[in-house]
C-alpha cells in the first residue's frame, strides 16, 4: 500500500488565488495541497498540516507555463548584430544540402541540451513547457530516440511538459546566386508522423501524467499539405494538441502564397488546423481581418513571444487589439533567457507603443497569458491557476530584492523590475523541484560547463552549413572589437564560467 500524501501548506505576503473565473490577490495568504493537488488557497486554513513553509516577503504564483519554450542551447543569439544569416551559417547553403546534412552534436549531447534548458525553465519559475529547437543543427528532424531518453530528463527534474519528436518535410536553404530554395523529401517527414505516433501511444501520461504528448510539425513553410493534412487527422484521433509556427516571417508568408495560393492561416483553416487543439507561434504577419476571424472562428490559440521578435524590429501588432476580437493568447520564450516575467515585461512596453497608448493592453493581461491563456491553449482547467481541485503547480518569487523598488503591487513591481530568477521555489505537481534557487539534482557549474563546450562545437558547426565554408571564427563578431589576435587562439570561454 502507498502511503497517504504528506498535506502541505505554503505561506507568504502575497498569493494569487482564482476565484473561479480570474486570479484574486491575497495578502498573508495560504496554499494548502495535499499530493499533486490544492486543497486550500486564502487565509486561516484550519484543517490539518503536516508542514508549513513560511517564505515572508514572498508572491505564490501559479507555475508558469511556457508554450515555445526553449530546449536548446540558443543558436539565436548567435545573430545579434552579426549580419545577414545566409553568410554566418545558421541556414543551409545549396552547398551544404549537396554534400549531405549532419548532427551538430551526439545522442548524448542532444540531450543534455534538454537537461541544460528544462533546468533554466524551472529555474525561471515555468512549470509547465512545451519545448522548441532548431532543426538547422540537425541532419533532419528529431527521433524517437531521442525524445524517449528526453523524457526521462523531464521526469527526474520534475518538469511538467508535453513532447513529441520534431517533424517534417522540407527546409529552405540559400542557392548559391543569393536566392531562397526549398528542398522537399516527402518519404522523411511521414516517417516523423509516424514516430511522433509511436511516441504519443508509448509516453502520453507517464511519470504520473507530467508527461503528455503533443504533435509538433516544425513550421508551416517546411511540411508538405500530405503532411499536415495527415497531422489534422491524428490530432482529431489522439486528441493531441498541434502547435505549428506560422504567420512568423514575410518570407514564409510569400512561399505559402506562391504554393498553396493563400495565406498561411487561410492555408491551415482548409486543412483542419484551426481548432481548440491548435496552437501557432507566432501570428505577426496576417493577412488583415479575414485572417484574425478564422483564429476566432477556430478557437486556435496564438503563443506570442514578444522579445525573440523585437530583437529584429518586429513585433505582434497588436496584442489588445487581437485580444478584444476573442483570441486566446499563450506565452512563450523561445529564446535565451527562459525568463516569462521578461518577456511580460517587453510584451507590455511593446503593446502599447503599437497602440498608441496604455488602454488595450494591461499587466494583468500578459500574466493571464502566461497562467489562464497557457491552460486554456492545452485544454487544461487545473493549471495556470490556484484554486481547490488543481494541480499543485506553484512558484514563490522573491518580493525583497533591492531591484525591485518599494513594492506597491507584487505583480506590477515583478513585471516591471523583477527577474526570472527572483523565483525562489516552485512545486509541480505537489513535488518541490526548486528550493532557495537551486533545482534539485543540478549542480550548476558543472551544467554550465558543459553547456559551454557544446555552444562552442555548435558555432564551429557554422562553418560547414555556410557557403564556402570559412573560418568559423571569422563568422561571429564580438559587440566590441578585440584589441589583438588573442580571439583567435584563445578558448570563447575564456574564463570558466561559475568557478
Amino acid at each position: 500500500m502507498s502511503r497517504p500524501a504528506t498535506i502541505i501548506g505554503l505561506k507568504a505576503a502575497c498569493v494569487v488565488g482564482f476565484d473561479g473565473t480570474q486570479h484574486v490577490l491575497w495578502r498573508d495568504g495560504e496554499v494548502v495541497f495535499e499530493g499533486s493537488h490544492i486543497l486550500f488557497v486564502g487565509r486561516g486554513y484550519a484543517g490539518p498540516v503536516e508542514q508549513w513553509i513560511d517564505y515572508g516577503n514572498a508572491l505564490i504564483s501559479p507555475g508558469f507555463i511556457d508554450l515555445d519554450a526553449l530546449g536548446d542551447l540558443d543558436s539565436t543569439v548567435l545573430t545579434l548584430d552579426n549580419g545577414d544569416e545566409r553568410d554566418m551559417g545558421r541556414m543551409w547553403s545549396e552547398e551544404y544540402l549537396a554534400r549531405g546534412p549532419r548532427e551538430s552534436f551526439s545522442p548524448e549531447e542532444e540531450v543534455f541540451k534538454y537537461r541544460y534548458a528544462f533546468t533554466q525553465l524551472i529555474r525561471n519559475g515555468i512549470t509547465t513547457a512545451m519545448p522548441i529547437t532548431s532543426m538547422y543543427y540537425r541532419e533532419w528532424a528529431e527521433t524517437y530516440d531521442e525524445f524517449a531518453a528526453v523524457t526521462q530528463v523531464a521526469g527526474e527534474l520534475g518538469l511538467r511538459t508535453y513532447l513529441g519528436p520534431c517533424y517534417m518535410s522540407g527546409m529552405s536553404y540559400w542557392r548559391a546566386d543569393g536566392t531562397l530554395g526549398h528542398h522537399f523529401d516527402e518519404a522523411k517527414g511521414l516517417a516523423g508522423l509516424a514516430a511522433a505516433e509511436l511516441f504519443f501511444q508509448d509516453f502520453d501520461g507517464t511519470y504520473g501524467g507530467l508527461v503528455r504528448g503533443a504533435l509538433l510539425p516544425d513550421r508551416i513553410q517546411t511540411c508538405t499539405p500530405a503532411l499536415l493534412q495527415k497531422t489534422a487527422a491524428l490530432s482529431r484521433e489522439l486528441a493531441a494538441p498541434v502547435r505549428l509556427h506560422c504567420c512568423q516571417g514575410l518570407g514564409e508568408v510569400a512561399m505559402v502564397e506562391q504554393l498553396r495560393g493563400c495565406s498561411p492561416l487561410a492555408w491551415l483553416e482548409k486543412l483542419n488546423l484551426l481548432t481548440p487543439r491548435s496552437l501557432l507561434p507566432h501570428g505577426i504577419y496576417t493577412s488583415g481581418a479575414d485572417d484574425l476571424q478564422r483564429l476566432v472562428n477556430g478557437g486556435a490559440s496564438l503563443v506570442h513571444c514578444p522579445v525573440v521578435f523585437a530583437r529584429d524590429g518586429e513585433a505582434l501588432n497588436s496584442f489588445g487589439r487581437y485580444r478584444a476580437l476573442g483570441i486566446n493568447f499563450a506565452l512563450g520564450t523561445d529564446t535565451w533567457p527562459a525568463d516569462l516575467l521578461e518577456n511580460m515585461r517587453q510584451g507590455l512596453n511593446i503593446a502599447r507603443l503599437l497602440e498608441g497608448g496604455n488602454s488595450l493592453t494591461s499587466t494583468l493581461d500578459l500574466y493571464n497569458a502566461a497562467t489562464l491563456g497557457g491552460a486554456k491553449a492545452l485544454g487544461r482547467d487545473d493549471l495556470g491557476r490556484l484554486a481547490p481541485g488543481a494541480k499543485a503547480d506553484i512558484s514563490i518569487f522573491n518580493l525583497r530584492g533591492l531591484h525591485l523598488g518599494p513594492l506597491f503591487d507584487p505583480l506590477k513591481n515583478l513585471v516591471l523590475a523583477g527577474r526570472g530568477d527572483d523565483c525562489i521555489a516552485s512545486y509541480i505537481d505537489g513535488r518541490c523541484v526548486m528550493q532557495d534557487g537551486q533545482v534539485q539534482g543540478i549542480h550548476y557549474p558543472a551544467l554550465q560547463r558543459q553547456a559551454q563546450r557544446q555552444f562552442e562545437k555548435l558555432m564551429r558547426s557554422h562553418a560547414e552549413r555556410a557557403a564556402g565554408q570559412p573560418d568559423w571564427k571569422t563568422l561571429f563578431k564580438p559587440a566590441i572589437a578585440f584589441a589583438d589576435d588573442y580571439s583567435a587562439t584563445a578558448p570563447l570561454s575564456g574564463i570558466d564560467p561559475l568557478l
